[in-house]
């Protein structure tokens, strides 16, 4: 039986990659691009969009996952690649300029992936029915 944690990991986990791979892909896409289209491109609302939908998602599954089985160390883990992406999206690009900007979201879609994964690991390792 899937659980809406389990859902919520691997929604998680995907948005994590999504953010990842655009942080890193969309500048050469647009490169790639720029001879054949024009396009109307605010790279700021999609930041803001992925965020909007992974912040609850994210702080669902991994305090589900901290109730569940007690364990702390993901959910923190995952607060801190969160909040590493926010500051990220927020003032990164004014206070380091843009590398440091995809840098520190790039960790932080990399922590919040890896603490995802892990909630899921420790459900599916304990085949209990508390994870819901």
């Amino acid at each position: 039986m899937r659980t809406t944690q389990e859902y919520s990991d691997k929604t998680a986990i995907s948005l994590s990659v999504i953010c990842l791979l655009h942080c890193l892909l969309m500048p050469s896409f647009l490169v790639l691009l720029s001879g054949y289209i024009s396009l109307s491109y605010n790279n700021e609302l999609i930041h803001y969009a992925i965020l909007f939908i992974a912040i609850p998602i994210s702080v669902y599954a991994l305090l589900t996952g901290a109730k569940n089985h007690r364990t702390f160390t993901y959910l923190v883990i995952g607060l801190i690649g969160l909040s590493a992406l926010i500051i990220a999206v927020t003032l990164g690009i004014q206070l380091w300029g843009e590398f440091a900007e995809k840098s520190l979201t790039s960790i932080g879609a990399i922590l919040v992936a890896f603490s995802h994964f892990r909630n899921y690991k420790l459900c599916r390792e304990a085949d209990c029915d508390t994870c819901h």
